[in-house]
């Protein structure tokens, strides 16, 4: 395992190597990898691991009733996943976790996580607070994603994340993690629809656009 990068996510952040070394082995960490459309966690199960993402990235993709489905969150190289879920038992999944990419998880006890051991070693509570700050920043974040789907034209949600994400990149020329599909699940429009009115964005001169990547003016 590298601990060099473990150090550098969140989870880590403030303990050094030989330390997360250490909580491996108390976390009974077990690594795994996947390949692009595997399904990580299952919609409908009951989970006591969180994952943190090794590389590539996930998907939390949420299906519905009439058989089509919708990314409710995405989660990036050194990010976790599950937490929530894995801090209630029994509770089920509304939605399955995909590999949005070839991705490798580190899968950790959740229980072991806040459990401190009979060492009652410092930075294991150091560990505690990474996780309970990393929950209040998703929360924010997810309070973010409700300003974007709340607007009711596709125009005025394209606005508000773009806008956002211009922000969180302090740069008019930023890349998103979605392709249009994926967009258009998170901001919950219909592709076409979404397609079209970026078309007309772009020829209204308010936004410049290849793939996925955006420059506002």
């Amino acid at each position: 395992m590298d601990t060099k990068f473990l150090v550098g996510t969140r989870l880590f952040r403030g303990i050094r190597e030989e330390e997360a070394a250490h909580l491996l082995e108390c976390l009974d960490a077990q690594e795994a990898s996947f390949a692009k459309g595997d399904v990580i966690f299952h919609a409908g199960t009951s989970i006591s691991r969180i994952g943190l993402i090794l590389s590539g990235s996930v998907n939390m993709v949420v299906p519905l009733y009439w058989g089509s489905s919708r990314i409710f969150g995405h989660m990036e190289t050194g990010e976790i996943f599950g937490e929530n879920y894995a801090a209630v038992p029994g509770k089920e999944l509304v939605g399955d976790v995909v590999a949005a990419e070839d991705t490798r998880v580190l899968f950790l006890d959740l229980q072991k996580v806040y459990t401190v051991c009979r060492h009652g070693c410092p930075f294991h509570h150091r560990l505690i607070e990474n996780m309970l700050l990393i929950s209040a920043q998703k929360n924010l974040q997810l309070s973010e994603r409700m300003l974007h789907t709340s607007p009711r034209t596709i125009r005025d949600r394209v606005l508000s994340y773009l806008s956002a994400e211009a922000r969180a990149q302090g740069s008019g020329h930023f890349t998103i993690p979605f392709d249009r599909q994926q967009l258009a699940d998170y901001l919950g429009v219909e592709r076409s629809a979404l397609s079209a009115e970026l078309g007309k964005m772009k020829k209204e001169g308010l936004v410049s656009f290849r793939k996925n990547e955006f420059t506002l003016p």
